[in-house]
């Protein structure tokens, strides 16, 4: 009885504990549950197991409204790749947590997540390396992978929809990293899933991944989404408006020749000086094999002036990219700030907190906010770096 108790008082203690910020509120930890009828269909992860998704209730005037939020993580692009991360919490449920930290957009505290707190907030646990896209199986005498990201999108909505989200009033699709990549992917699709009536909207927080040459003047990142999408099966569930428009179909993966077939009112939060796309799209190890940017990849102030010239053109690209979509759409909305971090929504400190980044003296969560509501036209672009003291750059 005694260790009984013991472990319930463990339990309790790290529910209980309190966020590590200014305010001292409590954490929020929320339990996973699993699609038990994902197996029917085959919408497994990687490595066979079941799909899962965090829930944690509305209440009062948001209980008729709903948050999705895909979760990151990358990508596997070859059977090598994937096999390792069959092994890891990236592509197999039995290695997750079971208990996930709600904060930032998915916080339960109208202090610190304003808009949002009292909706119903999902966290869709991600384990298919393809950002939700992928319908495939590979098989042989002694190993079986599952490529299956899009039955397991479909999946996990078809859990939820009879727990209230089939009569949703208001929706947000989001993500971050490789999940705000899927958002592009699923925004529309969402919106049939959803009484007609209902508002729904979609925001990516680091997912505007740039089809850009590196620095070796290679398309790096161009033939990894090539071996990605062939990989896993995915061409087949890229917009096909957009995969007839263009040559090459398995470009529609990266968001900026997406965006434009897109319906649904979108925003994009990103940084232009994203530091996954700094570190592996702009500057991948293959195109600095002597390691000249180390410095500069730790610390921005460390870089020489021709790296921050690079940065700085990067930036202009990533604005180009954007350009189309921040002069033609009159339902979107957009914040893209000079820090060096990469996913900004889910991190209290970056998302809605006293000192948070701002552009214009609006945080994040303002600024989406006032977006979803219609409360002012949110269309962010800050200077460029290093003019925004407000940055938290978060380097990993």
């Amino acid at each position: 009885m005694n260790l009984v108790m013991a472990f319930a008082l463990v339990c309790l203690t790290t529910v209980v504990a309190p966020w590590r910020g200014r305010s001292q509120e409590q954490r929020l930890l929320v339990n996973m549950t699993l699609v038990p009828n994902a197996r029917a269909s085959r919408a497994l992860c990687l490595d066979g197991s079941l799909p899962a998704y965090h829930l944690h209730r509305g209440f009062g005037a948001g209980k008729d409204n709903w948050l999705l939020q895909f979760e990151g993580g990358g990508w596997c692009n070859d059977l090598t790749s994937c096999l390792d991360r069959a092994t890891t919490r990236r592509g197999s449920t039995r290695y997750m947590t079971k208990w996930e930290v709600f904060s930032g957009i998915l916080s339960n505290n109208a202090t610190l997540n304003p808009d949002f707190y009292n909706w119903n907030r999902v966290k869709l646990r991600y384990c298919d390396g393809a950002s939700f896209t992928g319908d495939a199986v590979f098989t042989n005498k002694t190993t079986i992978l599952y490529f299956k990201g899009q039955k397991i999108w479909e999946a996990i909505i078809a859990d939820l929809l009879p727990q209230g989200l089939g009569n949703a009033r208001k929706a947000l699709l989001s993500g971050c990293s490789a999940g705000g990549l899927a958002t592009f992917h699923h925004c529309d699709d969402l919106a049939k899933y959803l009484p007609t009536n209902a508002s729904v909207k979609c925001l990516s927080d680091a997912g505007f991944f740039l089809d850009e040459r590196d620095i070796s003047l290679n398309h790096t990142m161009r033939y990894f989404v090539k071996s990605l999408v062939q990989l896993q099966g995915i061409e087949q569930n890229l917009n096909r408006n957009c995969t007839r428009a263009l040559y090459f179909p398995d470009l529609c993966f990266f968001p900026q020749y997406a965006l434009r077939y897109i319906s649904t009112p979108y925003f994009i939060l990103n940084s232009a000086y994203d530091v996954y796309q700094f570190h592996h799209i702009l500057v991948p190890p293959s195109a600095d094999m002597h390691g000249h940017w180390n410095h500069c990849k730790l610390n921005p102030a460390e870089c020489t002036p021709a790296q921050i010239n690079t940065l700085q053109g990067f930036r202009l690209d990533m604005l180009a990219a954007l350009r189309p979509f921040y002069m033609n759409s009159r339902r979107g909305g957009m914040f893209i700030n000079s820090c060096f971090a990469h996913c900004q929504s889910e991190l209290q400190e970056t998302w809605f907190a006293p000192d948070s980044p701002t552009i214009n003296e609006k945080t994040i969560a303002e600024a989406v906010g006032d977006w979803y509501f219609s409360r002012n036209r949110s269309m962010e672009i800050d200077c460029a770096y290093p003019c925004d003291a407000t940055c938290h750059n978060l380097i990993p």
